[in-house]
């Protein structure tokens, strides 16, 4: 499983012109569920992803959850992190998972923060065309992956 997550002042994602998720000050969490992914590495993405220290505390440093600064999380799916493009220009995507496994995870690790956190979270349509507008802080941008 790979996350690309963004410290964001706010965030957005829309399909077909409405808004699906949309939060102010938190992570945008763009998800990507691998081949060989298990529950197991749902579960420890997840919890990393809302433990992650990387809002300022009052000395400037990163050292604040999301939770402790009261913000919320956003999840995107978004397939094509698992893009290859080691041969040729176009990429492949075998890596990826299967859409019927894909979504299955995708929705656990939704439901896994949203059953274990108290953190407000958000999500986009998982396989649609998708806008996400974002303003990120800092900027912040780490990969989490297992």
């Amino acid at each position: 499983m790979r996350a690309v997550v963004q410290r964001v002042s706010e965030a957005s994602v829309e399909v077909d012109g409405e808004v699906t998720g949309s939060i102010n000050k938190g992570l945008l969490v763009l998800l990507a569920v691998h081949e060989d992914d298990t529950p197991d590495q749902l579960k420890w993405v997840a919890d990393k992803v809302a433990k992650l220290r990387i809002f300022q505390d009052d000395d400037d440093k990163m050292n604040l959850s999301v939770s402790d600064v009261g913000g919320g999380i956003l999840v995107v799916s978004q397939f094509t992190l698992y893009g290859s493009v080691r041969k040729g220009t176009r990429p492949s995507f075998i890596e990826s998972a299967q859409p019927e496994k894909a979504e299955s995870m995708y929705e656990e690790f939704v439901d896994y923060l949203k059953s274990s956190y108290d953190i407000p979270v958000e999500t986009g349509k998982f396989a649609a065309m998708m806008d996400v507008n974002l303003v990120n802080d800092g900027p912040v941008t780490l990969i989490v992956e297992k």
